[in-house]
Parts: structure tokens; C-alpha cells; sequence
């Protein structure tokens, strides 16, 4: 299990803080626009200015959240491999260990959802809090993809890499530090994750 302590700022705030400067943008140039037609005396300016497109917030969103699905994540637990798409490419491949037979690794469609940075872990058996660092159970990063009664499933470090490449853990997703860095690195909250047997 993971306290929850520590989360990755968001990157949707950055996102709505830089729609509203674009919005701004785009209306002080329509105003401009309209202020030099209008002053130039054209007999179709009125026709002219009501033909000037400004993009609204909703629409600028839309843009950006297309963007961002063209990422996503695949786990396919017979290989022992999470691949990261960008569109219908797969762009890299890691190795993992995944949960074994009594803990399985959920299986379905799921999105990132959680993302920290120096995790604390929390033994499920004694409560006890354990430091992050890169030979904690959770290693550098966590990406949660899954809650359920059962407990919080996500792709971690480990510093136990005789475990990568095979079906162990308690239903996580293990990684080589170096891997799960690198992976943090290119996802988002919302990034689709899909676990395949």
C-alpha cells in the first residue's frame, strides 16, 4: 500500500492557467481586428468581424486532452513488459515483474491516476511507515492506474531485480528504478493504462 503523502503537481492547472493566456491572446487580437476594420470604414465590416473564430476554453481543452490520449500505456503480463504508445507506435519497453498467482495483477482498462515521487510505503502486514529511497518496496516513483477493497495497484521501483520478469509481487507492477523514472517522465494523470494477460 502507499501513503499518499506525496503527489506530482498536476499538469492540468498548467494547462487551464495557459488556455486562459491563450484565450486572452486570441481575444485581444479579434478586438484589434475588429477596431481596425470598423475604423476603415468598410462597407462589410460588421460581416467581416462577426467572421473572426476565437477559440474558447472548452475547445482549446479538448485540443490538449486529445493530444495528451495519443500516449498510453500497455502492460501485458505473459511477457512481463509494459510498452509505452504514442498513437498506434510502440516507442519503448520495459521489463516488470508482476502479481503473482494468489495476488494477481488486475486485468482491464484503467488510466494513470496517482503519480509520486519518493513514495513512503506502508507494510500491508505490520502498518509500519518504511523511508522512501531507491531501496524502498516502492522504490523512486509510483503511477497508481487501480484502487480497489483489495488495496492501491500502480506500476513502482524495486530494489529486488531478481523479482523483474517474473509473476511475485502482491499484485503491483515492478520496475528497475531507472525504468520507472523514465517511465513517471512521460505519462500523465489520465493517461489510459491497459493491462493485458
Amino acid at each position: 500500500m502507499i501513503n499518499q503523502k506525496q503527489d506530482s503537481q498536476s499538469s492540468k492547472r498548467d494547462r487551464s492557467q495557459q488556455i486562459g493566456l491563450s484565450a486572452i491572446s486570441w481575444n485581444f487580437l479579434a478586438f484589434g481586428f475588429l477596431a481596425f476594420v470598423l475604423l476603415s470604414g468598410g462597407s462589410n465590416a460588421v460581416a467581416m468581424a462577426a467572421s473572426i473564430a476565437v477559440p474558447d476554453e472548452a475547445t482549446a481543452t479538448a485540443e490538449i486532452d486529445t493530444a495528451a490520449e495519443a500516449v498510453r500505456v500497455v502492460l501485458r503480463l505473459g511477457d512481463r513488459k509494459v510498452f509505452l504508445y504514442q498513437g498506434e507506435q510502440a516507442i519503448v519497453s520495459y521489463p516488470v515483474a508482476v502479481g503473482a498467482a494468489a495476488t494477481p495483477t488486475p486485468q482491464g482498462q484503467f488510466e494513470v491516476s496517482k503519480l509520486v515521487i519518493e513514495p513512503i510505503w506502508q507494510s500491508p502486514w505490520t502498518g509500519e511507515m518504511h523511508a522512501p529511497g531507491p531501496n524502498s518496496a516502492l522504490g523512486l516513483r509510483w503511477i497508481g492506474f487501480h484502487t480497489s477493497e483489495s488495496g492501491s495497484f500502480g506500476f513502482h521501483g524495486t530494489p529486488t531485480l531478481d523479482s523483474i520478469g517474473k509473476a511475485v509481487s502482491n499484485g503491483c507492477v515492478r520496475m528497475r528504478n531507472e525504468d520507472i523514472v523514465a517511465l513517471f517522465s512521460q505519462v500523465t494523470i489520465g493517461t489510459p493504462v491497459k493491462v493485458e494477460p
